[in-house]
């Protein structure tokens, strides 16, 4: 509170002492003033301090009109000020109305004898010089605020220097025409001194040069800016020696200018004050504590607008980028390589040869059966074999049987050798599906590099939006050291350094009225001890909320069903309820391994063909028993569109308003087959759109499918915890009250975002 309470006082002393000189500003006093009276009302100062201090500031003038008009204007402006503070309003573009109106005391009471080399009257001259009077007024008001809001804060725009430099150009002229050349000498080489060290570099010239305006508008000549510019520059070069050389150089050619200026042909008074106007600076700047320096320095340097880390970031981002395509194309070989079918072999002449020396090469009756040419029959046993796994006597073929003396023999040695071609050819199956398995799996690690490669290579670029944000916090007294923006629509993210007890919602609320983009706050991290670094990401479309109602089976402790609901990321979301066969805690288990899997896969971001064709064959691999039912549903906030899954589930529905639509799939459990076959239905949800699912102890209850529709067309939901919490307790009470099966239901409602 001290601080605070410091610093306002600092600002009102120096607000009066402005006044008092910008009314020496022109040849007959003129209220110049009343500039920054109507910008330091417009920039949130007390009103009824600036105006005491306006019309003590009339006092120069020596005039009781003079003061009447200063008086009859701050009270014309304090009555302004105190309806807009009353309705709390803030001062818009009727300003300039206002500005204006201000000027009709000045036109009518002040004291103004005209100036004899304009060819217009008195009254004229008023009249035109009040309203140039209301246009400095609003120019004022944008410099004033800068040096209120921004200065050493963030880097100021061209059109805050320009504002700035105006103020200083009539302030100084007043400190010249009131105060003298050397108390001018005195402010402005001070601020020149401090400038060069702790900028070091060319700024300083042009800050001098602005410096020298007052001097220049004085004495009607260039040859003060050039002076200005030359103490900077010289000052500049010894800069990198330490500020003691900075100060010598100065008191160095400072004195030579004065010379060609003819200083010392003046009183030894002005030469003493000139010279002192020029040593008491340099002797204060090299009495400076080195702490005070570095702490300035080092504000200066936070502030800086940040250009070589964005261009750094852009090139490691593109080397990352480039490096994550080749893996990614290393992948995809993999992918290629695994997936690459061996041609089929015929494994039926292998069979024939094979029965042939166990049982035809020694068989007495051999040249008789070649002779009766019965290959073409034991090709077609064979054949038949291979179909249905074994043989037996009603698939031997007739000449085969009348001819072979060994009938019984040729089946068993047929089935022996089917037996081992079974196992083989399963073994070989099973190698075919690991090698899909990988091939899928190198398929999906591909695609998520890939996107990732692609989203690394996009460079961060300077916007435009930056400067309208910084803008629009300013207009709040809201100072960003930082603004950096990127992304393009749903991905767009903006990272804003401020102090940290700033409200993260203020700052989203302005970021997104300045830009038209629904923004929120996704992280806050510190800096220091009282900075944060705020990213916001823009908002998605609508919200969730989530319902469930679950009971077991009746006597077992474990339901078979399980429920998931993951966040994927900011603008997507999956919720899932799979129903492990059976009941109990063996069901349980399998279900929950089951959305285990399909969540640890959709957090990598995989493909969604990829995810239920890996997870359907890892069940599978796993045993014969474990089947699982699932009801899927991944879902975009920002479109509402939800792509449903459903494998071997009971029907879903979407209740939207009175609408009942059905959402259902015929493809068997998950893990029953070796390759599942979902049925993968799209549907947009609007906003207040229910979406149900339920386990087939829920959908059993009701008897059919017609029924359970019926029930749910009669209802109209508001919360989905009590529509999931209804639909169970209208189930239990079908079963009598005891559940004959594990029973889910799952509902979520769609929302507008907040």
């Amino acid at each position: 509170m001290k601080r605070v309470r410091a610093k306002t006082i600092v600002t009102y002393l120096l607000t009066a002492a402005a006044m008092a000189l910008l009314n020496f500003a022109l040849p007959c006093r003129e209220p110049l003033s009343f500039a920054l009276l109507f910008a330091g009302i417009a920039c949130g100062l007390d009103p009824f301090l600036l105006c005491g201090e306006y019309v003590a500031a009339s006092a120069v003038s020596l005039s009781l009109y003079a003061f009447l008009s200063a008086l009859a204007q701050a009270a014309f402006l304090l009555a302004i000020a105190c309806l807009y503070r009353r309705f709390r309003r803030k001062f818009g573009w009727e300003r300039l109305v206002y500005a204006l109106a201000a000027q009709l005391p000045f036109i009518f009471l002040f004291p103004h004898a005209g100036y004899a080399l304009l060819p217009i009257s008195p009254p004229l001259q008023k009249l035109i010089l009040g309203v140039l009077v209301a246009a400095v007024s609003l120019l004022f008001e944008g410099g004033l605020g800068a040096l209120l809001r921004r200065v050493f804060r963030c880097k100021l725009t061209a059109g805050e220097l320009a504002e700035i430099s105006l103020m200083w150009l009539f302030t100084g002229m007043g400190a010249l025409f009131s105060l003298g050349a050397e108390f001018f000498y005195l402010v402005s080489l001070a601020a020149l001194l401090l400038a060069v060290v702790l900028l070091k570099s060319s700024p300083a010239v042009p800050f001098a040069v602005v410096l020298s305006f007052p001097l220049c508008a004085a004495t009607g000549s260039l040859v003060p800016l050039a002076y200005y510019a030359l103490f900077a520059s010289g000052m500049v070069l010894c800069a990198p020696y330490g500020r003691i050389a900075v100060a010598c150089a100065l008191l160095a050619m400072f004195p030579a200018a004065m010379y060609l200026e003819g200083l010392f042909a003046r009183s030894a008074v002005e030469i003493v004050l000139t010279l002192l106007a020029c040593a008491v600076p340099a002797v204060i700047l090299c009495a400076i504590p080195e702490k005070i320096l570095a702490r300035a320095k080092k504000a200066l340097l936070f502030y800086r607008e940040r250009t070589l880390p964005r261009i750094a970031l852009n090139r490691s981002r593109r080397a990352v980028g480039e490096q994550l395509y080749e893996v990614s194309s290393l992948f995809r070989e993999i992918e290629t390589a695994f997936a690459k079918e061996s041609p089929a072999e015929n494994s039926a002449p292998k069979l024939k040869s094979k029965l042939q020396k166990t049982l035809c090469d020694g068989c007495p009756d051999r040249r008789a059966c070649e002779n009766a040419r019965l290959s073409e029959n034991l090709d077609k046993l064979i054949a038949v074999g291979m179909a249905k796994g074994r043989v037996n006597l009603i698939d031997l073929p007739v000449e085969l049987s009348k001819m072979c003396p060994n009938s019984a023999g040729l089946l068993f040695a047929l089935n022996k050798l089917l037996a081992e071609y079974g196992r083989v050819a399963a073994d070989l199956e099973r190698a075919r599906e690991g090698r899909l398995l990988l091939a899928r799996q190198a398929h999906g690690v591909s695609e998520i590099l890939r996107d990732i490669a692609l989203a690394e290579s996009e460079e961060f670029v300077f916007s435009d939006e930056e400067n309208i944000i910084s803008s629009a916090l300013a207009k709040e007294g809201i100072m960003s050291a930082e603004i950096f923006l990127y992304g393009e629509g749903a991905e767009k993210t903006l990272s804003v350094t401020l102090e940290s007890k700033i409200p993260g919602r203020r700052i989203a609320e302005l970021c997104s009225k300045a830009l038209g983009v629904p923004f929120a706050l996704s992280e806050k991290i510190p800096l220091t001890a009282d900075r944060a670094c705020f990213i916001f990401k823009k908002k998605p479309r609508f919200d969730a909320a989530f319902g469930v109602a679950s009971r077991p089976k009746e006597g077992e402790r474990a339901s078979g069903d399980t429920h998931s609901i993951l966040k994927i990321d900011e603008r997507r979301f999956i919720v899932a309820l799979s129903d492990g066969m059976g009941s109990g805690e063996a069901a349980h288990d399998v279900s929950d391994e089951t959305l285990s899997l399909l969540e640890s896969f959709y957090k990598a971001k995989m493909p969604s063909e990829t995810v239920l064709g890996t997870v359907n064959s890892l069940i599978a691999f796993s045993s014969e028993e474990t089947f699982s039912c699932l009801d899927l549903a991944a879902v975009n906030l920002d479109t509402g569109i939800a792509d449903v899954v459903k494998i071997g589930s009971p029907v879903g529905f979407v209740l939207s308003g009175e609408t009942l639509q059905v959402l259902e799939g015929e493809s068997l459990p998950m893990g029953a087959l070796e390759a599942v076959h979902p049925a993968v239905l799209r549907v947009e949800l609007k906003e207040d759109d229910f979406l149900v699912f339920m386990s087939d102890g829920i959908t059993t209850a009701f008897g059919s499918s017609s029924e359970l529709c019926a029930y749910l067309a009669r209802m109209h939901p508001l919360n989905p915890q009590s529509f999931a919490e209804e639909i169970l307790k209208d189930a239990l009470s079908r079963y009598g009250g005891a559940a004959e099966d594990d029973m889910t239901v799952v509902a979520v409602k769609l929302t507008k975002a907040a």
